[in-house]
């Protein structure tokens, strides 16, 4: 009898390091500057656990921070959440790992996406859509009338109301988009902003965008002189009153952010230009990655059903699922822009800089 109670004993002492040794950690580096997105990845790594893997949210003000680290071979990055020049600087990096065909769900994806390119750059099965992005103007009720407003047209206002306008600083993400959209608006041939930046004439095609920032600045919150860091300061400041206007990449952050009283009740949705540009934010896995079959079950978890219909609750983040929901589930999408050529990004960048800074 004390052999068995020996025995019971032993067991019982080795289950906990069983059950550890079958749980994968799994690191996911995602922008971390979200409340709503943290949140919604916390609800993921409880999930995440009935499946035996930790998932555990490094979160990153810029991605573009780890892309470096991957390059230079420094991160312990299992799982990223990427796209646009970051995508095309791994890849041509040799740095991501083909994905697609060892994601059973991304059958699912809906069939209306345009996601097999990104930023121009086709995705070549390295990546996975995880969500879906549009620019537009968020604005106070009355202030800029109508769906859409051309960029004369928010030339015009911001002449009416001095100090009401402004946009984040490029090279911050928004900031960069607000100047893609103007320049959309500015021209009449969209089709060379598809194309590499060294391919066209950008210096011809850029003109009327530098033109016209030279009249819009003087008239900008602080002359132009400041802007905001970002989306989420220009956000707070339009619920202040600060600014007529706010930016926006997510079709639902009308409603998800009157929901969390973070901005006025009748808020506008107004797209800058004719259509929105419209991008997809993707999951990819690097080459480096020691759990690549855990990070590609998360992935697999993430493009469930359950999943995509979490995040795009306008009770939360609100991001819009990319899988085929049903009719009444689907995220009310804005006329679609084409993106830019990833090259464009460092190029618009560097311009604006070298005029404005």
């Amino acid at each position: 009898m004390r052999g068995w109670l020996l025995c019971l004993i032993v067991i019982a002492s080795l289950l906990p390091a069983v059950s550890l040794a079958q749980t994968q950690t799994v690191y996911f580096y995602a922008w971390g500057g979200n409340p709503a997105v943290n949140d919604y990845l916390r609800w993921a790594a409880t999930e995440l656990r009935r499946q035996d893997i930790e998932l555990r949210h490094v979160k990153v003000a810029d991605i573009a921070e780890v892309v470096k680290q991957l390059t230079d071979g420094r991160s312990n990055a299992d799982l990223l959440w990427i796209n646009g020049e970051n995508f095309h600087a791994l890849k041509a990096a040799g740095k991501l790992y083909p994905v697609a065909d060892k994601v059973s769900n991304l059958s699912q994806v809906s069939n209306e996406l345009n996601w097999r390119t990104d930023f121009g750059e086709p995705v070549d099965g390295l990546e996975v859509p995880w969500g879906l992005g549009q620019f537009y103007l968020l604005s106070c009720n009355e202030c800029l009338i109508g769906d859409a407003v051309s960029a004369e047209q928010l030339l015009l206002y911001a002449e009416q109301h001095p100090g009401t306008i402004s946009y984040p600083k490029p090279p911050e993400f928004h900031g960069t988009t607000f100047l893609k959209a103007l320049l959309l608006s500015l021209s009449e041939n969209h089709e060379p902003f598809q194309q590499p930046v060294t391919e066209v004439d950008a210096d011809a095609l850029t003109r009327p965008l530098w033109n016209y920032l030279e009249r819009l600045h003087p008239l900008l919150w602080q002359q132009g002189e400041n802007f905001p860091a970002s989306a989420a300061e220009m956000q707070n400041w339009f619920a202040n009153g600060v600014l007529h206007i706010a930016v926006s990449f997510n079709p639902n952050d009308v409603q998800t952010l009157v929901n969390q009283g973070r901005i006025p009740a009748q808020t506008q949705r107004v797209i800058l230009g004719e259509a929105a540009i419209t991008n997809h934010h993707y999951l990819a896995v690097p080459t480096t990655a020691k759990a690549k079959p855990s990070a590609t079950q998360v992935i697999n978890f993430l493009l469930s059903e359950k999943a995509q219909r979490r995040k795009a609750q306008l009770d939360g983040w609100g991001d819009p699922a990319v899988i085929r929901l049903s009719a009444d589930d689907e995220t009310e999408r804005l006329p679609v822009a084409a993106d830019f050529h990833a090259s464009w990004q460092a190029y618009l960048e560097q311009a604006w800089s070298e005029r404005f800074q």
